[in-house]
């Protein structure tokens, strides 16, 4: 069974526990405790770190503390709300689980959100894996960028979420030059970039270096962020099979990229 069909059977209830839990348990119209009770046999089959509860509270976390970063300047703009959807649409989410997520990022925008406690206990399930929060900023980034800009009650929220995970404000700042220079030739939107592909001075900033890299330096970017974007490594990690569309879409910028980089150096 997926892990999205274990979550609806009432087993989150024992994955997860705690802020999360109560979050889809609370947008799956469930009751956490009498899950838990429900499925005490599942004990040491989902334990911190198991594929399906990292899967489960990456999920919960991306789409309730998009609606609260969202709400960070004090409203929600349309184009907040049409990025979260086209997130929504690109992952093919399945009715119930589309339903699921958009009940999950209004309660993000709620005043009680608790965003300490979930972020806490979403690194904890991380098991502090680099990759995995990686994913997770950029995506609340471009959530964020969705209207055009960074607001500034946003990029502090934002910088306050990446200090509760650990997360290193440099690498942020390396994740905030990328989105920005994406945007320039996507438009922003959730969609697979046009053919054009990004200008020059784009292309560098989305592979975080500079046009004095050296062409092995140049070779090296690539391949880290290959890596680090590969859908198939993140899914083994804890990211939703859903999400490995984002994914394939970051590989597809970065490649686009790299090849433009390539031209110009006649490498």
């Amino acid at each position: 069974m997926s892990w999205w069909g274990k979550v609806v059977g009432g087993a989150f209830g024992y994955m997860l526990g705690g802020p999360l839990g109560a979050l889809i348990g609370g947008a799956l119209g469930h009751k956490v405790d009498q899950a838990v009770k429900g499925f005490a046999g599942y004990a040491g089959r989902f334990e911190p770190g198991a594929q399906e509860r990292v899967q489960t509270a990456f999920f919960t976390a991306t789409f309730s503390v998009m609606g609260h970063v969202a709400k960070a300047d004090g409203r929600v703009s349309k184009d907040e709300i049409s990025f979260a959807k086209a997130i929504m649409a690109q992952m093919r989410l399945a009715p119930e689980m589309r339903k699921v997520a958009i009940k999950l990022f209004s309660k993000g925008k709620q005043a009680d959100f608790r965003l300490e406690e979930v972020i806490e206990q979403f690194r904890r399930e991380c098991h502090g894996r680099h990759t995995l929060m990686q994913m997770f900023i950029e995506i609340q980034l471009q959530a964020a960028y969705a209207d055009g800009k960074l607001d500034k009650a946003e990029r502090q929220l934002l910088i306050s979420i990446c200090n509760l995970l650990g997360f290193p404000l440099q690498a942020f700042s390396r994740i905030e030059a990328m989105i920005r220079a994406s945007r320039h030739y996507t438009g922003g939107a959730a969609q697979p970039p046009p053919q054009k592909g990004p200008s020059l001075h784009d292309a560098y900033a989305i592979l975080n270096i500079t046009s004095k890299a050296s062409d092995a330096e140049v070779k090296r970017a690539y391949r880290r962020l290959m890596s680090q974007h590969h859908p198939d490594k993140l899914v083994s990690k804890g990211l939703p099979e859903e999400m490995m569309e984002i994914a394939k879409q970051k590989t597809q910028e970065i490649r686009k990229a790299y090849e433009k980089i390539k031209e110009a150096r006649d490498l």
